[in-house]
């Protein structure tokens, strides 16, 4: 099977009706920012508690008998480490995942329990890609990118087909956190009347940097320090800047403290827990960095916090 396809949106629709098959719908939750009342996607409920199970699932399940047989390799931070660990365990696929040291423990402890092998590297100073391409090779398992693979993002973007049903139509725009793009590409594709508004951390705006240069744009040496560690990519892929190009607004950044404050918001107004990355959306949304509207949808993406962290976040006033 080839890698080298566009996603599109009947790939969307039948990924969505794949992960109805074995998922619930994450629920839609009605919040109110700044005397408006909007909706929350809570993608922190999923059993992997992040919505990269989404695209771990349509990925491995689109792949035929030889490649199951050879095992699949990912990379990942955490969450699209478990997603395909919880897909893999599922379909009895064996499945490596590279990720770093420094990753949280609450990841790494995590896809370790759902069974997959873990393979780590050094952050900074290995190149993760690197890594997982000596893994493929050696093993010739097949690569199952986070986000610049045609069926992650078609899986990802299941989502915003599950929103159209609960809201009753096309919302009016969707903040998405934003890492290398897989999420906002496939609500892209899912949604084609909605305004995508793409958020990520202070200094590690790879995907709106690419999106305005109209090309791939890599991170700089000596990137500002960020605790959204979910959403750190070096740079964007050309499969993803060419779903968003010309279908994304402008982008948005977030601080640190911003992505706090809007941890506490949740846990207080919504009581989900959510892990930094996974708030970013919601910060800017917050911080009136985008007009919300009734049809507005936030894009809570992912839970995997450790308790300390949390708590200290949550008791920060």
């Amino acid at each position: 099977m080839s890698d080298i396809r566009a996603p599109n949106r009947d790939g969307v629709l039948a990924a969505a009706r794949s992960v109805a098959a074995i998922l619930p719908p994450t629920p839609l939750l009605p919040v109110e920012i700044g005397g408006v009342r909007c909706h929350v996607k809570a993608e922190s409920l999923q059993p992997v508690g992040a919505f990269k199970i989404r695209g771990g699932w349509w990925r491995l399940s689109n792949l035929d008998d030889m490649e199951r047989a050879r095992g699949v390799i990912a990379v990942s931070s955490g969450n699209h480490a478990q997603g395909v660990a919880w897909a893999a365990r599922r379909l009895g696929i064996a499945a490596a995942i590279v990720m770093p040291r420094n990753a949280p423990q609450v990841k790494l402890q995590a896809t370790r329990a759902l069974g997959a092998e873990i393979v780590l590297y050094d952050r900074p100073g290995q190149n993760r890609d690197d890594v997982a391409a000596k893994l493929v090779e050696e093993r010739g398992a097949v690569l199952v990118h986070a986000f610049g693979d045609p069926w992650v993002i078609e899986g990802q973007g299941s989502a915003g087909i599950e929103i159209e049903a609960q809201l009753g139509r096309a919302p009016s725009r969707l903040l998405v956190c934003c890492g290398g793009g897989g999420l906002a590409a496939g609500l892209a594709l899912a949604c084609p009347e909605s305004a995508i508004h793409i958020v990520e951390p202070h200094g590690w705006d790879m995907v709106g940097r690419a999106i305005a240069a109209g090309e791939v744009v890599h991170v700089g040496e000596n990137p500002p320090s960020t605790i959204c560690d979910a959403l750190q990519p070096d740079a964007t892929k050309p499969i993803n800047l060419s779903v968003l190009q010309g279908r994304a607004e402008p982008g948005i950044t977030v601080t640190d403290e911003e992505v706090r404050a809007a941890q506490r918001f949740a846990f207080g107004h919504l009581n989900l827990v959510v892990e930094p990355g996974g708030a970013a959306a919601l910060a800017a949304a917050l911080a009136g960095k985008v007009a919300v509207d009734e049809d507005t949808v936030i894009m809570v993406t992912g839970g995997n916090t450790d308790a300390a962290s949390f708590a200290a976040t949550i008791t920060d006033r």
